[in-house]
């Protein structure tokens, strides 16, 4: 079935339900970013805060369990029968709110199903949209527990790629890959980091409060803050600077590198900017200490030195527009006693934030991602100090980008070592041989990976 939009109905107005279908429809053909064309489609239509709520429930929940509901809708639909992309996120929508929103009952469902329909195109369709939700709701949906296959099973159980789940249980195992799954499908909480060198965390959570957040410690960073609800950006204390945005995983990175005042500081892959902030709490202008934050392209060192302004840290920040490969360049040798490649990575450890991740993402990219992670390593080394550390972190929980890549780099550089990364003792477990690795499983955060490396000799 192919349709083209009736021109005549563009003007009409455009409900969350049509927008939730509009941006499955631009995720899905374009691989746009979900995340932007919400923000984009809330403004832009000046939605209200009810509306902004039901949009982002529906633009999520369907991305999260896309293909559970695929295998939901594949008893109504005819394998050989073409269906546009818009007609088939029209129909996952309908179907996720039949299925997991107990507020809306089934016959306003399949009203606004058939009334977006006829907005985006003819009488035809929306008739057979509303046959298809029909059949649905009086046949109801066939159970997951059919599949045979414990793999295929779990992968429509969690919605999750099957190469996925299987390269999953072969590195932590089938239970723990179905904890990562079941974890993927909660909805993140917010997280931010206290500027402490201007606010204590205690005096950061009673301000909050005061501005009715509902804000309680991080069990995984001393210096964060979470919430399950609120917009920490409008906060008075995130206009002033005393807060941040930032997941908690990431907040360990700075503590990792065991940062010392006069410290000179290279944060190779710097933007936006969150850990670049965080590396320049521990560095005094006075004492000569200074991070230097690098970027391929100058709009986003341009927001990295507008974080360091907002946070009051700019005297210690200088942004740096340059690819992270060509270090030699610019850079004498052995000028560095910290060095952070936060390194381009796949963003698996963001599936829980960004579920569009797991379905775009092909075996060869992380292949392809390692190599670009060990130029930057074997670029950056030379300019680090003996005795130094170069601390390697990605957001991602692939053994490729994480421990394939510090093996593959320390086996060419036999001048370097691991140290094991220091963290506090809740975290301990998530120490093997001296790499932290954390999954969205273990505490409710992205996924993250930090590994310490400490040059010896020349």
């Amino acid at each position: 079935m192919e349709t083209n939009q009736n021109p005549q109905k563009r003007n009409t107005k455009k409900t969350s339900r049509y927008l939730a279908m509009s941006i499955l429809e631009k995720t899905d053909e374009n691989q746009s970013y979900s995340n932007l064309l919400l923000n984009e489609a809330i403004q832009k239509n000046n939605l209200s805060p009810a509306d902004a709520r039901l949009l982002t429930e529906l633009v999520y929940g369907v991305l999260q369990r896309k293909l559970t509901l695929d295998y939901y809708l594949s008893a109504f639909l005819s394998k050989d029968k073409k269906i546009d992309s818009w007609v088939r996120n029209l129909l996952r929508l309908s179907i996720y709110q039949m299925i997991y929103l107990d507020k809306i009952p089934a016959h306003a469902i399949l009203f606004e199903a058939v009334e977006v329909a006829k907005k985006k195109s003819h009488i035809g369709v929306s008739k057979f949209i509303n046959g298809v939700l029909r059949n649905a709701e009086r046949k109801g949906f066939k159970s997951i527990s059919a599949i045979q296959d414990p793999i295929e099973r779990l992968s429509v159980e969690v919605s999750m790629p099957k190469w996925l789940i299987e390269k999953f249980v072969e590195e932590i195992g089938f239970k723990e890959t179905k904890k990562l799954g079941e974890a993927l499908l909660i909805p993140s909480h917010s997280s931010a980091r206290v500027n402490v060198p201007f606010l204590t965390v205690a005096e950061a959570l009673e301000a909050m409060q005061e501005e009715g957040f509902d804000v309680r410690p991080s069990k995984v960073s001393p210096v964060g803050i979470i919430s399950n609800g609120g917009h920490f950006a409008s906060s008075p204390l995130f206009q002033s600077g005393q807060l941040t945005i930032q997941d908690e995983s990431s907040m360990l990175v700075a503590p990792s590198m065991q940062i010392e005042s006069h410290h000179q500081v290279l944060d190779a892959c710097a933007a936006p900017g969150g850990k670049t902030t965080h590396i320049a709490s521990y560095l005094s202008a006075e004492a000569g200490g200074k991070v230097t934050a690098l970027d391929l392209h100058a709009h986003k060192v341009k927001l990295i030195q507008d974080n360091a302004k907002r946070l009051h840290v700019d005297k210690v920040v200088e942004g740096r527009t340059l690819d992270a490969r060509k270090v030699d360049e610019v850079f004498e040798d052995e000028v560095f006693d910290r060095i952070l490649v936060d390194a381009p990575c796949s963003g698996l450890g963001l599936m829980r934030r960004k579920p569009d991740i797991k379905y775009t993402k092909q075996p060869k990219d992380l292949l392809q991602l390692q190599k670009i992670q060990l130029a930057i390593l074997t670029n950056v080394a030379p300019k680090l100090k003996v005795d130094g550390l170069l601390v390697y972190s990605t957001c991602t929980i692939t053994a490729e980008e994480n421990q394939g890549t510090v093996e593959a780099f320390l086996k060419n550089h036999p001048n370097f070592e691991k140290v094991s990364v220091a963290v506090e003792e809740n975290l301990s477990a998530n120490i093997k041989d001296d790499l932290l690795q954390i999954y969205p499983q273990d505490f409710g955060t992205d996924g993250f990976f930090i590994s310490c490396l400490k040059k010896k000799s020349k």
